[in-house]
């Protein structure tokens, strides 16, 4: 299965509480920082509430 490296590249500060639940349940916590996840409909669709956010590459 394919995997996805997902990089927080925008920051939290004044971004509503759903869209913060999201990041935090991909694996981000810092700015900058990254977590490698399957690439699954699920993942995807949290990738796609917060793209704006983050940087998704494929592995």
């Amino acid at each position: 299965m394919a995997k996805l490296k997902i990089t927080l590249i925008r920051s939290l500060i004044g971004r509503p509480e759903d869209q913060r639940v999201t990041v935090r349940t991909l694996g981000l916590r810092k700015l900058y920082s990254s977590v490698v996840q399957e690439d699954t409909p699920q993942i995807r669709g949290m990738i796609n509430k917060v793209s704006h956010l983050v940087k998704v590459e494929e592995i």
